[in-house]
């Protein structure tokens, strides 16, 4: 796998990250406090491993602002934001 873009997920366990061999974009709302609270620590650990990555959380954004199937959760500027950030990961990091 060369790259991974995933939205809203939580880090894997630390003893993992040095085995992760792909390009890393991580997407967080701001009001998803319990995964966006794990990002610095993801981020650190996943310096220490030498992983390329990028890691963005979206202000006024909540869990599942990317479904414009929950309108109540759905967020267009983080959303549009979000998945040109993963067209331009995937091209940078897939596309070479």
């Amino acid at each position: 796998m060369a790259a991974a873009v995933p939205f809203y997920g939580g880090p894997p366990a630390k003893e993992d990250i040095p085995q992760i061999k792909a390009a890393v974009l991580v997407h967080h709302g701001e009001l998803d406090t319990r995964l966006a609270a794990t990002w610095p620590a993801y981020d650190a650990a996943l310096k220490a491993a030498n992983v390329t990555h990028e890691g963005y959380i979206y202000p006024g954004a909540v869990h599942g602002f990317n479904c414009d199937a929950t309108p109540e959760r759905y967020n267009k500027g983080a959303a549009d934001l979000a998945w040109q950030r993963t067209i331009d990961w995937f091209n940078k990091y897939v596309r070479v």
